[in-house]
């Protein structure tokens, strides 16, 4: 199946993970995700290791249809992991129920300014029942 990348704001993504149990967030900022906050129960996937660790994320997505990636701005590494991540789907012909891959506007930079909800746990992954 070929999933195409497209792009989806803060207040789509909001409304759209309500209550959603087959939306995953995956985080590929690298060690500013350390410091700084990020979104509640996201999925971290440091983009500097995201290569090698495509498999476990087909595996920590199971159950999926969405998958919505984002770094500081989702101006290259957040897009980048998504396109390699949809071309990998492709390639290996993964059995997975991933339909849709998107991409967050303007990042978890824009998503924070925005005023949308921020997680500082350090559990890994993210529990999603910090706000």
């Amino acid at each position: 199946m070929a999933r195409s990348v497209s792009y989806v704001s803060a207040a789509k993504l909001v409304s759209m993970a309500r209550g959603n149990p087959r939306l995953a967030i995956i985080d590929v900022r690298d060690e500013e995700r350390s410091y700084q906050a990020h979104i509640a129960g996201s999925h971290h996937f440091a983009s500097g290791s995201f290569e090698a660790r495509m498999p476990e994320l087909v595996r920590a997505a199971s159950g999926k249809d969405t998958l919505v990636f984002h770094c500081a701005l989702s101006q290259v590494r957040g897009p980048t992991c998504a396109k390699m991540f949809s071309d990998y789907l492709r390639e290996t012909k993964e059995d997975s129920r991933i339909k849709n891959i998107m991409v967050l506007e303007r990042g978890f930079n824009g998503w924070e300014i925005s005023g949308q909800p921020v997680c500082r746990c350090t559990d890994a992954p993210c529990k999603g029942t910090c706000s």
